[in-house]
């Protein structure tokens, strides 16, 4: 999930494409940097409008908004805090529609899939919007003669979300929703490659009456995310990319002293034991490793199939191939629709060349689809590669594409231990009749996240999402009580009330006897 562009071109002269800019302060504003990236619709491959690249300085602007914002917002209540985070959550649902077509415009997911995103992300509103109990800290009375301790949570100030391509509402959802409900004030740097969306979102939140200054976005390239990165004023950065830019998001972050969550790639395998259910194992996989284009973090990318299984497995995921339904957004009908640029279809459609190249099998090939062929959309139909092995591409490289690939292997132990030698930990899956089996899977594999005949195992808002190895960057995961957390720190306070003529000096090391 490659975030950071490549550098931003000068602006163009072509005012009749749509122009998206930022929004600092409770209200558009244009960009002067002068440099600027295209937007397509990724269903007919065209240019449909243009989004401004911040400059450090108008990301600073962005901050300074955001950091004088943060005092009010802090001293409001718990409790109107919680009827702003019901009212954002009403429009998002009201507004949910409008929203969606900003996905697929932008992004290319089919409506269906677009509603679903934002059906998720509309959880971690209804979870926000709890957070006076969240916020509850602990109170020991008398924990020494006349002493009380106890712990409140208080918010950062300015915090940063860097949000990925592929869940253009999802995501910054995840993030801006714990954050300023906690009382912090938020920046969002989106994709530049479907940025829309957030501004939308921004205006629903200017609707419910959220203070400026309380929600910024800043649009761009690495020339913004470094300096998100690089300002003194921002205490933490919460990420979604590619594992690559994740590490440096982590290291960059950290060493300007700032609390980072940098979630990175994945490669997600699903485990079919021989006593699995096979038609439900395949129609699992044909829906987690097709959806949205595959390109999900948590995907299955791998169907480990054990023994005897293999065979009659790839056979019935070849049945389906032909039944998925794959065309733009604005066919009723679609199910999965194009890929979001036509260099990243390119780029998955290669291994569907390296993967016979290396020795696998290709099962189906998505190039034979007529719009990958016939059409100026960045199509790719669904893929199927058997026979892979651990020392090829298609297995060792995450695709982020329609190219599911199957591995053998002879027993459970060896398909764990492929698991568990592979350098992600986002999410896996197993699929089996055997609950011990699945119990022993769920104790020994390394992964962040489990399913169990579940083969995308995204967590519900109230725990957390994220992975573990080189899938996650940091300490604490994402959303959900890990999300408390990470937009707080904990105060400790330790108080006595002594009744007049007590007091006497005492140059021992205190005690709570």
């Amino acid at each position: 999930m490659t975030q950071v562009a490549e550098p931003g071109v000068a602006r163009s002269d072509a005012p009749t494409k749509e122009r998206v800019s930022h929004w600092i302060g409770g209200r558009t504003v244009a960009g002067t940097s002068g440099r600027e990236g295209p937007v397509y619709d990724p269903a007919v491959g065209q240019v449909t409008r243009y989004v401004d690249f911040a400059s450090a300085s108008e990301v600073g602007a962005a901050v300074a908004e955001a950091k004088t914002a943060f005092p009010a917002w802090r001293a409001t209540s718990l409790s109107k805090r919680t009827d702003f985070m019901f009212k954002i959550r009403n429009l998002v649902e009201t507004h949910r529609k409008e929203l969606a077509a900003h996905l697929t415009a932008e992004h290319g997911k089919v409506p269906s899939d677009a509603l679903g995103e934002i059906a998720r992300g509309i959880e971690n509103l209804e979870f926000a919007c709890s957070i006076p109990s969240l916020m509850k800290g602990g109170f020991t009375e008398q924990a020494s003669t006349g002493v009380d301790v106890y712990q409140i949570r208080q918010p950062l100030g300015v915090v940063a979300g860097i949000t990925p391509f592929n869940f253009p509402a999802m995501v910054p959802m995840w993030m801006f929703a714990t954050a300023i409900a906690t009382g912090n004030a938020f920046i969002l740097k989106p994709s530049e490659k479907d940025p829309s969306a957030a501004n939308f979102l921004a205006k629903l939140l200017a609707e419910a009456g959220v203070p400026d200054g309380v929600f910024n976005v800043v649009h761009g390239d690495k020339v913004a995310v470094d300096a998100i990165l690089a300002h003194p004023d921002i205490a933490a950065v919460s990420f979604v990319g590619s594992t690559p830019i994740a590490r440096y998001i982590y290291e960059t972050g950290t060493k300007a002293g700032k609390r980072v969550q940098a979630l990175g790639g994945a490669k997600n395998h699903m485990i079919v034991l021989p006593d699995a259910d096979i038609e439900m194992a395949a129609d699992a996989a044909i829906s987690a490793g097709y959806g949205s284009a595959g390109e999900r973090c948590m995907a299955i990318a791998t169907v480990v199939a054990v023994g005897s299984v293999a065979d009659p497995l790839v056979e019935a995921i070849k049945a389906r191939l032909p039944k998925v339904k794959v065309g733009p957004g604005s066919d009723p009908s679609a199910e999965m629709g194009p890929l979001v640029t036509r260099q990243h279809r390119d780029k998955v459609a290669s291994y569907l060349d390296s993967g016979p190249a290396q020795g696998a099998t290709v099962v189906a090939d998505g190039r034979e689809h007529p719009l990958y062929k016939n059409s100026d959309g960045f199509f790719l139909g669904v893929s199927l590669i058997d026979n892979v092995t651990p020392a090829m591409d298609a297995y060792r490289d995450e695709i982020f594409g329609p190219v599911l690939t199957v591995v053998r292997v002879k027993t459970y132990d060896e398909a764990v231990k492929l698991i568990n030698d592979n350098p992600y930990g986002n999410g896996t899956a197993i699929f089996t009749r055997d609950g011990g089996a699945a119990r022993q899977f769920q104790f020994e594999v390394n992964a962040g996240m489990v399913g169990i005949n579940v083969p995308v195992p995204v967590p519900v808002s109230y725990y957390s999402f994220g992975g573990w190895k080189s899938s996650l960057f940091g300490d604490l995961h994402m959303y959900g009580p890990e999300g408390i957390q990470f937009y707080t720190r904990a105060k400790i306070v330790t108080s006595r009330w002594p009744d007049p003529g007590t007091s006497k000096i005492d140059l021992g090391f205190p005690r709570t006897r």
